[in-house]
Formats: structure tokens, C-alpha cells, sequence
């Protein structure tokens, strides 16, 4: 890890006015979910972890609690179930399919 560079970023990210840090938000979170063609079956995950959106949106409907995926999943971040979070408020009815379609599939194993 380069602590010099991301000490340089977050002073220079502090400093943005209130437009250019929201701008900057949405840009981040917008890059961090990745549909990539023949991984997890092109479906949303966050970063290069591998983890769907809809695995996560799924536990956190069963009653799992911030903590509890940090657990379980120890390459997630908060900031990374913030944008998960934020991602499926913005595109509920994809990932309500994709959980509904799995348990389904589940269901018939």
C-alpha cells in the first residue's frame, strides 16, 4: 500500500467544494459494481471481489447485519455495502429477479 498517495488523495478529496465531492461520490460508487461478461454470470458485483450485489441484497433481506457480512465476507467494506446498498435502491427490480430466480433454482435442487 502507498499510505503517501492515498494520504495525498483523501487531502485533495477533503478539499473538494460541495459539488465536486458529490460529483465525486457518485462517480466512485457508480465504478465500483461491475457487470463483467462470464464472471458470476455477468450479474452486478462489487469491485474485482466476485461478490453479487444480489448475494448480498438476499442475506441482508434474511436479517444479516452490516457486521455480519464484514465477517463473512472479509474482502467487503462498509463503504463497499453502502454502494451495494445504494446500487439496489437504483436498480431494485434486476436484483429482486436475480434472488427470486436463485431461490428458484435452489428450490428445484
Amino acid at each position: 500500500m502507498n499510505r503517501r498517495l492515498v494520504e495525498s488523495l483523501a487531502e485533495a478529496i477533503i478539499a473538494l467544494p460541495v459539488e465536486d465531492y458529490s460529483l465525486f461520490q457518485n462517480t466512485l460508487m457508480a465504478k465500483m459494481i461491475k457487470k463483467t461478461p462470464g464472471v458470476c454470470g455477468g450479474h452486478a458485483c462489487i469491485r474485482d471481489t466476485r461478490i453479487a450485489v444480489w448475494t448480498i441484497i438476499s442475506l441482508i433481506n434474511q436479517g444479516s447485519t452490516d457486521g455480519e457480512l464484514i465477517a463473512d465476507f472479509p474482502g467487503l467494506t462498509v463503504f463497499d455495502l453502502l454502494t451495494i446498498k445504494e446500487y439496489y435502491q437504483s436498480h431494485q427490480q434486476e436484483i429482486d429477479n436475480l434472488i427470486y430466480f436463485q431461490s428458484q433454482e435452489n428450490s428445484n435442487d
